[in-house]
């Protein structure tokens, strides 16, 4: 199972990049700090998201549809994910972009106000682009996600169902 975490948020090395890396450790069933196969975060790729074209932009979607789990995760901005993931996600087909993809959305944000976001916004959006989105999507408070026994649980309920997804990829 290769296992990637795509970090959306305009801050490098954010709380959102360490909460999504901890999330893809405990669904692959992998020790603490053992991290991802592969890491995006798309605020190193700058301006080359803002076109087509972009070599390092096209790397990174080859690694996105060659993995069997991506975390795509993103801070909560105005109540739906971040213009830098959008632009991310923009650089996939429509309907067939994520083929072959376990799609795990994952949203942090100060509050609880936007727990649903991830349901609402990034689910639907990695579902059109084909990505599979068979478990639902996770929200995360920044402050405390590393310490939240939210995780821990998910994972114990949903890592079943995310690798035997993942071990369907050809």
């Amino acid at each position: 199972m290769t296992v990637t975490v795509v970090a959306g948020n305009p801050k490098p090395a954010s709380r959102t990049l360490a909460a999504a890396t901890l999330l893809a450790e405990k669904l692959a069933g992998r020790e603490p700090g053992a991290g991802a196969d592969h890491t995006i975060d798309l605020v190193e790729l700058g301006p080359g998201l803002l076109g087509w074209g972009d070599e390092s932009v096209a790397a990174a979607v080859r690694t996105v549809q060659a993995s069997s789990v991506v975390v795509f995760a993103s801070p909560t901005f105005k109540a739906t994910y971040s213009g830098l993931l959008k632009l991310f996600l923009d650089q996939f087909a429509g309907g067939t972009g994520l083929q072959g993809v376990v799609a795990v959305p994952l949203m942090l944000g100060a509050g609880p106000a936007h727990a649903l976001a991830p349901e609402l916004t990034l689910r639907p959006v990695l579902s059109e682009l084909g990505g599979t989105c068979a478990v639902p999507g996770l929200y995360l408070l920044d402050s405390t996600y590393a310490t939240d026994p939210a995780v821990g649980r998910y994972a114990e309920r949903w890592a079943p169902v995310v690798r035997a997804l993942a071990d369907l990829k050809p």
